[in-house]
């Protein structure tokens, strides 16, 4: 009698194993679905960021498509950056306004500051933290978590901390 409930029991258990084993073969292929389209997409993104990269070098860029078929925003661009040809990038304007502050700050905060001070630029919150986001992977941000609020601040440069040693050593 043993013999039968416990043969049973086995066969639950390899039952069970079995379709253990074919979820996690099923979980693991569509992971890997996933991590081949992430891949594909941060390849994408690298090469968008090679080419603002490039874009940033020239010394006159030509107008975007919609600027050339829209001169009024053309001319108010140029004349919302107090007579330069391009604005800045938004990640060098977003690096500066870290720099102003002494304490990291909320992705909101920067993004309302950044409205404040450039009304002519109106990227929305997400733009704003995938940008943070984009100057942490460079190493130009630090990220700071605190429960569940994300904080940035310019990240410390290791040159400038050894510098400022070897001059309190002196």
């Amino acid at each position: 009698m043993t013999t039968r409930p416990a043969a049973s029991l086995r066969s639950r258990y390899v039952e069970q194993a079995a379709s253990d084993l074919e979820e996690n073969r099923r979980l693991q292929s569509e992971l890997t679905s996933r991590i081949s389209a992430l891949r594909q997409e941060e390849a994408m993104l690298m090469d968008i960021l090679r080419l603002a990269e490039r874009y940033e070098g020239l010394p006159d860029p030509s107008p975007l498509p919609d600027q050339a078929s829209m001169p009024d925003q053309a001319s108010s661009a140029e004349s919302d950056t107090k007579g330069t040809s391009r604005r800045s990038l938004l990640g060098s304007v977003l690096l500066e306004l870290l720099a102003a502050h002494d304490e990291p700050r909320l992705a909101k905060e920067v993004r309302e500051e950044l409205l404040a001070k450039h009304p002519d630029r109106s990227p929305t919150p997400q733009v704003v933290r995938n940008t943070l986001e984009s100057l942490v992977a460079k190493g130009r941000v630090q990220r700071h978590k605190q429960q569940r609020a994300v904080l940035y601040s310019l990240a410390q440069r290791p040159e400038l901390r050894v510098s400022s040693r070897s001059k309190n050593s002196d």
